[in-house]
């Protein structure tokens, strides 16, 4: 019986690890494509159970189980502590900060993959985390296995993320801090979705949920690259952590996207012993700043933007070239809507800087020479 257990096991790891394979594969046969098809059917006569609900601030839910999120904010932010603090709730299966977790039986343990500090740094965070959760920080913990991969390439940190997950069970949560370092261009569409595609199969393969860490851009209020903007189109939920502008040594908290209602923002400090506190009584104002149009931004700017889509793709459709050029700008860092997006591209049409041909549409660098810096084009 002991033996067939192991087969049946060694057997479901297999296939997990060729359907994750799968995933950069471009050419398949039809016995392949007939296996997913079929596998991706959904029948009115299923009743797939609702996943678990993980994590929650307040009434609010967070994180689910088949899920990825992402905590994202500007440097010295303090983005680690605030994903300490929901760690040790996930741990202590109670509430830190104002996380409070209730991870299922047999799905609490925790993997937290770490890319950009030393060993002596996350030597630090590990046993934050531990303090916080009221476990000995001197004594190996099974609840949690904290890796730390940054002098890895970007490839093989993948793949040990992937090799973690398929040789282990009881995982239920996962951290990876340092989204930007599994990949090697931030601004690569295809590399882009091959990560976010990556997060999505294993929190469906392996029945858990993943929280990345990943900046904002210097400039501005932005994820950052082609990655940020596809992590706020499929992740379950998005949170900013920024310092409060009258007093530094608070860090806010607040949702940027949610699938589930939005909580209400809070704040902690960093005490004496290096542990964040949760300020009670603090109300968090946010003021969204209004932000520039595209039409503000230099020439030389449109330019780089315009050239760089333009060497990639030809789109043919006015639909297909609004939605690149949205995707491009924001990968620069200045996401915006469609509306700004399809003004600008009237003033560049009506210029002949962007014309239609017979393939689709080209660009016209020479053209753009002082464009927006003349008050009647402003938009």
């Amino acid at each position: 019986m002991g033996k067939d257990n192991n087969r049946k096991k060694q057997k479901v790891v297999k296939e997990e690890s060729l359907e994750i394979g799968m995933l950069f594969k471009s050419e398949f046969t039809d016995e392949q494509l007939e296996r997913y098809f079929n596998k991706g059917t959904i029948h009115p006569s299923e009743k797939p159970e609702m996943p678990p609900q993980v994590l929650w601030v307040g009434d609010c839910t967070i994180a689910t189980f088949g899920n990825f999120s992402a905590s994202t904010g500007k440097a010295k932010s303090k983005k680690t502590f605030n994903v300490s603090a929901m760690v040790a709730a996930a741990i202590k299966n109670g509430t830190v900060l104002n996380y409070k977790a209730t991870m299922p039986e047999g799905k609490r343990k925790i993997f937290y993959f770490d890319t950009e500090q030393s060993r002596y740094h996350c030597h630090k965070v590990l046993g934050r985390i531990l303090k916080l959760s009221g476990q000995p920080i001197d004594i190996d913990s099974d609840m949690i296995t904290f890796v730390g991969l940054r002098e890895y390439t970007p490839s093989l940190r993948l793949s040990l993320i992937d090799y973690a997950l398929r040789k282990s069970s009881g995982y239920g949560l996962v951290i990876i801090d340092g989204l930007r370092d599994l990949m090697y261009d931030i601004n690569n569409a295809k590399e882009a979705t091959d990560v976010i595609t990556m997060l999505m199969a294993w929190t469906s393969l392996y029945n858990l949920h993943i929280h990345c860490v990943l900046h904002l851009n210097k400039n501005d209020n932005n994820t950052r690259g082609h990655i940020g903007t596809e992590l706020e189109n499929k992740a379950e939920t998005v949170l900013v952590i920024s310092k409060n502008k009258q007093t530094p040594d608070i860090s806010e908290v607040r949702p940027m996207h949610m699938r589930d209602k939005e909580f209400s923002s809070f704040a902690f400090h960093i005490d004496e012993n290096a542990m964040p506190v949760l300020e009670d009584g603090y109300h968090v104002t946010v003021v969204k700043k209004k932000e520039e149009p595209l039409t503000s931004l230099p020439d030389e700017t449109h330019k780089e933007i315009l050239e760089k889509l333009f060497d990639e793709k030809q789109p043919t459709s006015y639909k297909e070239l609004v939605a690149e050029m949205g995707d491009y700008y924001a990968a620069a860092g200045y996401k915006r809507g469609v509306n700004g997006v399809k003004n600008l591209l009237q003033i560049l049409t009506n210029k002949n800087i962007i014309t239609r041909s017979q393939n689709g549409y080209d660009f016209h660098p020479d053209y753009l020479n002082h464009v927006f810096h003349n008050d009647e084009d402003e938009v």
